[in-house]
């Protein structure tokens, strides 16, 4: 089979397409033929690093051989997983343990199901438990254009609250208002700070989602209102401010929330992932494609995604 190999720590140059003996299912694993891979921007350190030989930490395929002791899975059956340790996804085939699959309802497309599990997941996680959306609370989202943004948007306005979106650029205030934003800025550092607390009759929003970095961590302090919720997310959010917590300002609250922690518990990554499945399916939330990528042009795929230009979500097909 082929399948992307990361020949050295480096650049999208060390991503080289071989040939790669085709895998087989040990007990408790799942061989499923490959149909969409995802490209999340993580994958880039994972590229910068060489934390694995064969990158990608999500897809959607078809089941072509269960491993002993799996049940629940046959041949034939569409699925998605997740797995952030083994990665092994840029590849025509992959095998994995059966924990990190999920079955594929016949009302999601490939596509669909491949974007959804990892940002979709991060974002189920950001609205459901970190800060638990309410009707009526108002929501500041970093990097609305972006694909955990998008469907973190959708989410909000799903559970009743308002959303104030930030992107970067101006020719991303459509694709945020598309995405269901009420009110979208464009800013860079901390210029939202003033323009957030007008929009919220000075009070400031119940919630910050920034997974922007260290450079916003104070001004998305500031733009909380009191009992805010500061949800400052992603492993690739650079150095990590360093805070007195006596320092916090108005009794807000602050998490770093981790996908992994959603997921614990048997069933929680299917239970999870029936609720994304189910809005796609009434509507309420669409994933948006950014680029989609033959699989040879992985390394095209990571420099576009490193550009910071690219909106929604990047594919590979093998």
């Amino acid at each position: 089979m082929k399948a992307i190999e990361i020949d050295e720590a480096g650049g999208p140059e060390v991503l080289r397409l071989r040939e790669r003996q085709a895998p087989r299912p040990g007990p408790g694993e799942i061989l499923v033929d490959v149909r969409v891979a995802g490209v999340n921007f993580f994958d880039t350190s994972v590229r910068k690093h060489r934390l694995v030989e064969v990158p990608g930490a999500e897809g959607a395929g078809v089941v072509l051989e269960t491993g002993e002791g799996v049940h629940g899975f046959a041949p034939g059956d569409r699925v998605a997983w997740m797995d952030s340790t083994r990665h092994g996804g840029y590849a025509e085939q992959v095998v994995l343990p059966a924990t990190c699959f999920v079955a594929v309802p016949g009302t999601v497309d490939d596509e669909t199901a491949a974007a959804l599990v990892l940002q979709g997941l991060t974002a189920h996680h950001l609205a459901t438990v970190s800060h638990a959306v309410r009707p009526g609370d108002v929501a500041l989202v970093h990097a609305a254009a972006g694909g955990v943004g998008m469907l973190l948007t959708q989410l909000v306005k799903a559970r009743g609250g308002t959303v104030i979106g930030l992107v970067s650029r101006p020719e991303k205030v459509g694709i945020a208002t598309e995405a269901g934003a009420d009110h979208v800025l464009v800013s860079t550092g901390a210029a939202f700070v003033g323009p957030v607390r007008d929009l919220t009759g000075g009070e400031g929003v119940h919630v910050v989602y920034d997974g922007a970095g260290a450079t916003t961590f104070d001004a998305s302090l500031e733009a909380l209102r009191t009992h805010g919720t500061l949800v400052f997310y992603g492993p690739l959010i650079g150095e990590v401010p360093s805070i007195r917590v006596d320092d916090l300002p108005r009794s807000v609250r602050l998490t770093y929330p981790t996908t992994d922690d959603h997921l614990r518990g048997e069933g929680a990554l299917a239970t999870h992932m029936a609720e994304l499945f189910a809005l796609v399916g009434t509507g309420e939330l669409v994933v948006r494609i950014g680029g989609r990528y033959p699989l040879a042009d992985a390394a095209r795929a990571h420099a576009d995604i490193e550009s910071r230009a690219t909106t929604g979500k990047l594919l590979l097909f093998p």
